[in-house]
């Protein structure tokens, strides 16, 4: 049996666009390269005709636009555009693929892709970064929107062939809604390169990172409080802030009002040598994100050695990947007592709790991998074809 005709359809692709769902299509892009297959990456336009990105497989633009407004939210308007968009190429392509890999977000591309591809052998494999309740949708997009989408994802789970999920906690919701789902959980850890230089010591100035878009979801704001309560018991702790977005003035503004300008440093975007440095070198990453549909920069920074503060929830997986007192520490709430005394654990605990943690990255990134995930789907395919 000839290696299948594989396309990844996502609006984003990295590293033009840098978050963890951008690197996981990438990657399973290059994987199935690996692996003999051709490859379409089927997606938005971001760059000028003359300059697509570098990429081993073939890049297809197939509209243009842009997809949040300006709380970072993901527009309905561009949802439809896209969608509409993937459903002309793939109609237009029938027959040209063996396996397509939709991303969900948002839902409505599975939708393009399945009647476009209706009465093919194409087998449909719909990637799930996250499976909401209803609250949560009514309370993301408001009450009528919210309802439409939650209906649209639990018919899409009904749709496609073959589900993938990145965590065991978005595999367990997605069988809430298709019980006979049996899921293909992503390996997602050895997305994160090993670091041959990772150590354990640390600068004699201690400091926590945050790393990630300045959005509400990621509850940055609740972080400057956390760190004055931290710094009672730790008085020399500051914060160092990567990334920028629509929630930046107002985490600017707290800083000053809580008095903490000397304490908090808002970087911005950095280079990629910048931001290896700043986890490098920090006692802690602190991640108060209440949605996360995996929660990669919790790997990326234990591959320096450095631990993560967490913080529990319904909707934030990101949980599942720390594990108390091994690779950092899960805070109840993302109340400033809460999480400046997990902050404080973690800054206290030092270079054991620093080795513990690369030990943690190392095993993960051997036992749960993305290599073996694409195999399941390449045998899934394979034992669909059989029949």
């Amino acid at each position: 049996m000839p290696e299948p005709r594989v396309a990844v359809a996502f609006d984003c692709l990295f590293p033009v666009n840098t978050g963890g769902g951008e690197r996981v299509y990438r990657r399973l892009a290059e994987l199935f390269i690996e692996r003999g297959c051709t490859v379409d990456y089927v997606t938005r336009g971001q760059w000028p005709t003359d300059a697509p990105p570098a990429a081993p497989f073939t890049i297809v633009p197939v509209w243009q636009g842009d997809i949040y407004d300006a709380g970072g939210t993901r527009t309905p308007r561009s949802a439809v555009a896209f969608a509409w968009a993937l459903f002309h190429h793939f109609l237009r392509r029938r027959g040209s693929y063996d396996i397509v890999v939709v991303s969900t977000l948002p839902v409505l591309n599975l939708f393009a892709v399945r009647l476009a591809l209706l009465g093919t052998p194409a087998l449909v494999v719909a990637d799930w970064l996250e499976v909401w309740p209803w609250t949560k949708w009514r309370e993301y997009a408001g009450a009528l929107p919210g309802t439409i989408a939650f209906l649209l994802q639990t018919v899409g789970i009904r749709l496609c062939d073959v589900h993938t999920v990145n965590s065991a906690f978005t595999g367990a919701r997605l069988r809430r809604y298709r019980r006979s789902a049996q899921p293909v959980t992503l390996g997602l850890v050895d997305l994160v390169g090993a670091e041959p230089d990772a150590t354990t010591e640390r600068p004699v100035d201690p400091y926590l990172v945050f790393v990630g878009r300045h959005i509400a979801d990621k509850r940055l704001i609740d972080l400057i409080p956390a760190l004055r309560e931290a710094r009672h018991q730790a008085p020399t702790l500051r914060a160092v802030i990567v990334g920028s977005g629509p929630e930046t003035p107002r985490v600017a503004a707290r800083v000053g009002e809580l008095g903490l300008a000397s304490a908090v440093e808002l970087r911005g975007r950095v280079s990629e040598g910048e931001l290896r440095g700043l986890v490098q070198g920090a006692r802690v990453l602190v991640n108060p994100s209440a949605r996360e549909g995996f929660g990669l920069v919790i790997a990326e920074a234990a591959a320096f050695g450095t631990p993560s503060v967490v913080v529990a929830g319904p909707d934030n997986a990101a949980a599942e990947l720390v594990v108390d007192g091994v690779n950092g520490f899960v805070s109840v709430s993302v109340g400033p007592s809460e999480l400046g005394a997990a902050i404080v654990r973690a800054v206290e605990a030092g270079e054991p709790l620093r080795r513990t943690t690369l030990d943690w990255f190392r095993r993960e990134r051997l036992s749960h991998g993305l290599s073996a995930s694409v195999d399941q789907i390449l045998a899934r395919y394979r034992s669909e074809r059989a029949r």
